[in-house]
């Protein structure tokens, strides 16, 4: 079975990068339209950014149009999501998860999402 593994988060200042990966074993990647979600203290699952199976189409939130990139690497089996311009809202723990369709439907798979990687965006 398909599992996935979340890394590349940690501490930066407003303004910094970050770049999280996504990790698959058990399946290719490619077969799945990926999600990446996240989690804040207070606040509900927020969808920030989805790319299909077929690279047709990619998705980003609003808030992070512009700062924040979504893009596979077959080769390695994952997805990475470039962060740029961080700012202390984006301060969450991020998930990455399969699409519960083969396009970015806005439905994630339950229980597909890995351990998570925490990201902390502080002066």
């Amino acid at each position: 079975q398909l599992q996935l593994m979340e890394s590349g988060g940690g501490l930066v200042q407003p303004g910094g990068s970050l770049r999280l990966s996504c990790k698959a074993s058990g399946s290719p990647l490619g077969y799945h339209a990926i999600v990446w979600f996240r989690r804040a203290p207070g606040k509900d699952r927020e969808v920030i950014s989805c790319i299909s199976r077929t690279n047709s189409t990619k998705y980003y939130l609003d808030s992070v149009k512009g700062r924040f990139t979504i893009a596979r690497d077959d080769v390695r089996n994952t997805v990475i999501l470039q962060m740029n311009s961080l700012k202390s809202e984006d301060t969450a723990v991020y998930y990455c998860a399969t699409e519960t369709h083969d396009y970015c439907s806005g439905r994630v798979r339950p229980g597909s999402w890995g351990q998570g990687t925490q990201v902390t965006v502080s002066s």
